[in-house]
């Protein structure tokens, strides 16, 4: 089932996510519908905050990334069929930061550039709830970074500069208000019409 995202300005995008046990109730269906929803936006990742669960828990599938003809031959390779569930995850580990150009599900058509760690190290459970440690660097690295801050109640615009924020200002208004066209479902804080 495809699940709305939830728009910039949802009180639940700004809260820290809550762990979870393997008896978190319809823990596979939910899974499959943040798949379903994930995709059906055209994502690359998709954290439970995003549907309106303040959970720790996100996907991520950068795989679409691995035709990039400008990343190495060993980024693209890292990104081929790079599809995981991170449930519980801590970053334990960075290394130097750089920019790149994001964009989120839930603040559609607002993209910046956004400073993140190159390499990261994290610990995190699996679908299986299977405990995990691996290190990640380039995209992987930042994609996953770009989820987990969801699961911290950081969006990619709290990161910005103050002047940027003010010139974008008026954008992010009218996406909490609903005054945006998606072709994806979303849920609009300010507004009473649903997508």
């Amino acid at each position: 089932m495809i699940l709305p995202i939830v728009a910039y300005g949802t009180p639940v995008l700004k809260k820290k996510g809550s762990d979870i046990t393997p008896d978190y109730p319809a823990f596979e269906q939910l899974l499959e519908n943040m798949w379903e929803t994930m995709y059906e936006a055209n994502g690359v990742g998709l954290a439970a905050p995003q549907v309106g669960i303040a959970i720790r828990l996100f996907i991520v599938d950068a795989s679409p990334f691995a035709d990039d003809d400008e990343l190495t031959e060993e980024e693209q390779k890292q990104l081929t069929g790079f599809k995981k569930v991170f449930i519980n995850p801590q970053i334990e580990e960075s290394g130097e930061e750089w920019a790149f150009n994001e964009g989120c599900l839930s603040i559609p058509d607002i993209r910046e550039d956004v400073y993140r760690q190159e390499e990261i190290q994290i610990r995190y459970w699996d679908e299986n709830f299977k405990e995990h440690t691996e290190q990640y660097s380039g995209l992987a690295a930042r994609v996953i970074q770009h989820e987990y801050d969801h699961i911290e109640g950081v969006l990619f615009t709290d990161k910005l500069s103050p002047l940027k924020k003010r010139l974008i200002k008026g954008k992010l208004n009218n996406i909490a208000k609903g005054n945006i066209d998606v072709d994806y479902k979303m849920r609009f804080p300010l507004a009473s019409k649903k997508r």
